[in-house]
């Protein structure tokens, strides 16, 4: 069975990117332009990852790792945010996220993070 990712961004292109590489790497990819409902997504789609960016619409990508990290159903899942935001690693210490991957990243980044991240899954 493939693993599933589910990544949340609301800008269309770097979602249809990212899910075209993760797809050839076997994965199942799952993606939402909006994060409102977080712990809801992850619960109906059981994913083993997730890739979240920094600036969302409505909660925001630090807020919604916050939530997701406060459900006890889904706060053991990795979180990695991802943002050209300069302080991107200390946003990730704070909301308590697992990683994050500096945008632009290159495909092989993408694919580290995916694999230190999921491989115990």
């Amino acid at each position: 069975m493939k693993k599933c990712i589910l990544i949340f961004d609301d800008d269309a292109e770097t979602l249809a990117v990212s899910k075209i590489i993760l797809e050839q790497q076997n994965f199942w990819v799952e993606v939402r332009s909006l994060c409102d409902d977080i712990v809801r997504d992850i619960l109906d789609i059981r994913p083993v990852i997730i890739l979240i960016d920094l600036w969302m619409p409505e909660i925001g990508g630090e807020k919604a790792v916050e939530l997701m990290k406060r459900n006890s159903s889904t706060s053991h899942l990795p979180a990695i945010l991802f943002s050209a935001n300069d302080e991107i690693e200390e946003i990730c210490r704070r909301c308590g996220a697992d990683g994050y991957l500096k945008k632009p990243f290159s495909i092989s980044e993408l694919l580290d993070v995916i694999s230190r991240h999921s491989a115990s899954d």
